[in-house]
């Protein structure tokens, strides 16, 4: 069976996840402290690596960053992973 992912690039979210942070002006401080009031605990490193790819993300993680992220899940996902409407 193949994996979903494969190679360097552990996440599909990780350039959306930043767009959005930057978009709302955050630090990758301030997103992990938001994360934080939402009880899902990704610290600064963490959201680096993810932001990169070199980190993956759990279901858990991806609510969390689109409710803080205030963007919907499906668009935290590139076009062409096929979650778009």
């Amino acid at each position: 069976m193949s994996r979903i992912i494969d190679g360097e690039q552990l996440n599909l979210i990780g350039e959306k996840v930043k767009q959005a942070r930057k978009k709302l002006k955050f630090s990758q401080k301030q997103l992990a402290d938001r994360l934080e009031t939402e009880a899902v605990y990704i610290c600064r490193g963490s959201i680096s690596r993810i932001e990169s790819g070199e980190r993956t993300v759990t279901d858990i993680e991806i609510a969390g960053l689109s409710k803080v992220l205030l963007v919907p899940i499906n668009e935290l996902f590139p076009a062409d992973a096929g979650f778009q409407k």
